[in-house]
């Protein structure tokens, strides 16, 4: 499948800033599952833009604005070639071995509820691993509401469950937190999913990857309930949603700052003629 992303973010200052500062994950690498025909970074600003990469492998980029900054825009657009391995990952970058995936982060910490949880939705699998996850992903999608705004950027795991609600981070830290508890090395992943019946998005969307024995990492959605499919373009991961953070960023000066995000994930064009 092709799927085409364009992404844009845009901040607004009501003084301007002297300078500003953003670290952008938003770029993904090429593996077995996807490919990538194009992609663009682009700043509406005279601006200063490093690519690099961080520890985990990630594509970043820098980018530099020296002021005065009243606004600035920046611009993703590309397209990515999908194919569905059915959540199986192979011929990815892997910069950091497994059991770094292990550590447990503020965002992520095993609360004494989501320990229960965790064993006693796994128990009866047999020693399964893979049918293990997949009973946590499925009770997660079944017992949890999905509503935005009814948690933050800083809300942990073990508080979202406590609640029942949560977005997709929330959902994925609640995952992240059980499969841990069991021993198995978990990652958080950023990237985009395309929707059936919109192409304007608010943001972008986040699952979960777990190692398991003999299968290697895995990709579970469990806000959607599924493995992942030729419909996710995965772009960043880390142990928890900060360190995977699509934007992260700072200023000097410019007083209160506005911030939009616009995003349109559609069927590429060139797809829907071959079919």
């Amino acid at each position: 499948m092709r799927i085409r992303i364009r992404h844009e973010t845009s901040y607004r200052y009501e003084e301007p800033a002297s300078s500003t500062l953003q670290l952008l994950r938003l770029t993904p690498r090429p593996h077995d599952g996807q490919f990538v025909r194009r992609w663009r970074v682009a700043v509406d600003a005279d601006a200063r833009l490093e690519r690099s990469e961080d520890a985990y492998g990630n594509i970043t980029h820098l980018v530099f604005v020296h002021g005065p900054v009243e606004a600035v825009t920046i611009t993703i657009d590309g397209e990515v070639d999908t194919r569905d391995t059915h959540g199986a990952l192979r011929g990815g970058v892997e910069r950091q071995p497994v059991g770094i995936f292990l550590r447990e982060t503020g965002l992520t910490r095993v609360s004494p509820a989501l320990r229960r949880f965790a064993r006693e939705t796994s128990a009866g699998q047999g020693g399964d691993q893979l049918a293990a996850v997949h009973a946590l992903t499925r009770a997660l999608h079944k017992s949890m509401k999905f509503i935005v705004g009814a948690t933050h950027s800083n809300t942990t795991a073990a508080e979202a469950f406590d609640e029942k609600s949560g977005i997709c981070q929330d959902f994925t830290h609640i995952l992240l937190a059980a499969a841990r508890a069991l021993g198995l090395p978990s990652r958080y992943v950023s990237g985009y999913y395309l929707l059936t019946d919109r192409t304007d998005q608010d943001a972008g969307h986040a699952w979960a990857e777990i190692y398991l024995k003999g299968l290697g990492w895995i990709g579970f959605d469990p806000a959607n309930g599924v493995c992942t499919t030729d419909r996710y373009v995965r772009v960043a991961i880390g142990c928890d949603a900060r360190e995977a953070a699509p934007v992260r960023g700072a200023r000097v000066g410019g007083g209160d700052e506005g911030l939009a995000v616009a995003i349109q994930v559609e069927q590429g064009r060139a797809m829907k003629q071959e079919q």
